[in-house]
């Protein structure tokens, strides 16, 4: 006697465990039904918000045995030159200052001539104020003290000459130092955007280091020099 199979049943409204075990499959790999775009296919043509709150950008150090300048892509505000609004009259006080220095350490002077350099210390610094930003002013003041005496001893007045004429220098080179590593940050830039081009090869010999320029202040350093930045005072 042979058995029989027994098919479906027409009447039987039960769904069929092998075709509904994973109903939502695929929907899930595909589009929604609506016509509306996934959210994997959105994150897939549109940068994240990580990427654009982290912006792609080096930070750039340079060094030198006179200065220090740093340029951060990060950093939106003035350029280093801002922070001396009169560099001509900055330079002649400075020039001026460390003429009287060397004076100073030349000869003694007597009385009247050490009344008279402490009261042109005093006139230079008022002056140097007036072509300075106002941070650098503040800093002036805090790291100048004033004369105790009319006619300070030829010791004090060595000492406050040479504190001004170094301030003033490395003022000087640290703003070339920060014109320097701008150039190098513009240069490196510029070669990503060459880079980015179809069919542009960049020739040798065209990296940021070693580029020099010149500045409001002196002449960059080019590449290979091992001697100071400049020489401004």
């Amino acid at each position: 006697m042979s058995e029989q199979t027994q098919g479906p049943d027409p009447h039987d409204t039960r769904p069929d465990p092998q075709t509904d075990e994973h109903p939502t499959a695929a929907a899930s790999n595909g589009a929604p039904s609506n016509g509306a775009p996934s959210n994997g296919a959105a994150s897939n043509g549109a940068p994240s918000n990580d990427a654009a709150k982290h912006p792609e950008g080096e930070r750039i150090v340079v060094l030198t045995d006179r200065g220090m300048g740093v340029h951060d892509p990060g950093e939106t505000g003035d350029t280093p030159t801002d922070l001396i609004e009169q560099p001509a009259k900055v330079m002649r006080i400075g020039a001026m200052v460390k003429q009287l220095l060397e004076e100073v350490r030349s000869a003694p002077l007597d009385e009247k001539g050490r009344a008279r350099l402490a009261e042109v210390h005093r006139r230079s610094i008022r002056e140097l104020e007036d072509g300075l930003a106002p941070e650098l002013v503040d800093e002036l003041e805090r790291i100048t003290l004033p004369f105790t005496d009319d006619a300070p001893s030829d010791a004090e007045l060595r000492i406050a000459q040479a504190q001004l004429v170094g301030w003033l220098e490395g003022l000087f080179h640290g703003i070339q130092a920060a014109l320097f590593a701008q150039q190098m940050a513009a240069q490196q830039q510029l070669q990503q955007m060459r880079r980015a081009l179809p069919g542009q090869v960049l020739p040798p010999g065209t990296g940021a280091a070693g580029q020099g320029g010149p500045g409001p202040f002196g002449q960059l350093g080019q590449k290979g020099d091992s001697g100071p930045t400049g020489q401004y005072l």
